[in-house]
C-alpha cells in the first residue's frame, strides 16, 4: 500500500482534546520531575531517541534527533546511537540509561532485570531512576500515538533558545 492509498487516520487531539491535553500535562510533569533530579536534557533526548528507534517511530525520530542537535548533541553520537554498546561514544551513566530505556520499552521480555535495574542504581539516585522511567515511559506512549495515527515526520522545528 503506498502513502496515497493510506486510509485517513483519526485526530486524537480533534477528536479527544482532554485526553491529549491529559498527555502534554504528563509529558510536562515527567519533564519537571527529570529537571528536579538534575538528569539532563541531553540525556532525556537520548531516551527518546533510542525508545522511538526500537519503536519505528518516524515521527518521533524526526523531533527528537533535531531537539537533540539543537541542545548540541553531535551528529556521531545521534548515528551511532542504534549501536550504543559497540561505540565508545557514550559514558557509563548514558549507557545506564540507555539499557533502562531499553528495558522499560521492551518490558513484555524480561520484565526489566534486576540486572538492569542494579546498573542503574549504581549511577542514578531514585529519584533520576523515577525520572528515567517516567521519560522512557512518556516516550514509548507518544511512540504508539504516532505510529497509530501515522503522523507525519519532517515539519517539526525546535524551539530557537
Amino acid at each position: 500500500m503506498s502513502n496515497a492509498d493510506q486510509i485517513s487516520r483519526v485526530a486524537l487531539k480533534k477528536i479527544t482534546p482532554d485526553v491529549s491535553a491529559a498527555m502534554g500535562s504528563l509529558h510536562a510533569a515527567a519533564v519537571t520531575a527529570a529537571q528536579d533530579a538534575k538528569v539532563e536534557p541531553e540525556l532525556l533526548e537520548l531516551v527518546r531517541i533510542r525508545a522511538s528507534q526500537l519503536n519505528g517511530c518516524a515521527f518521533c525520530l524526526d523531533m527528537h534527533t533535531k531537539d537533540a542537535r539543537a541542545q548540541g548533541e553531535t551528529e556521531q553520537r545521534v548515528y551511532a546511537l542504534n549501536a550504543w554498546r559497540e561505540t565508545p561514544f557514550f559514558t557509563e551513566r548514558e549507557r545506564s540509561a540507555l539499557e533502562l530505556t531499553e528495558a522499560v520499552t521492551f518490558v513484555a521480555d524480561g520484565h526489566v532485570p534486576d540486572a538492569v535495574y542494579a546498573g542503574a542504581a549504581e549511577v542514578f539516585d531514585e529519584a533520576q531512576i523515577a525520572a528515567l522511567v517516567w521519560a522512557a515511559t512518556v516516550i514509548n506512549a507518544y511512540n504508539r500515538i504516532a505510529i497509530a495515527t501515522r503522523m507525519v515526520p519532517g515539519a517539526y522545528q525546535p524551539k530557537q533558545n
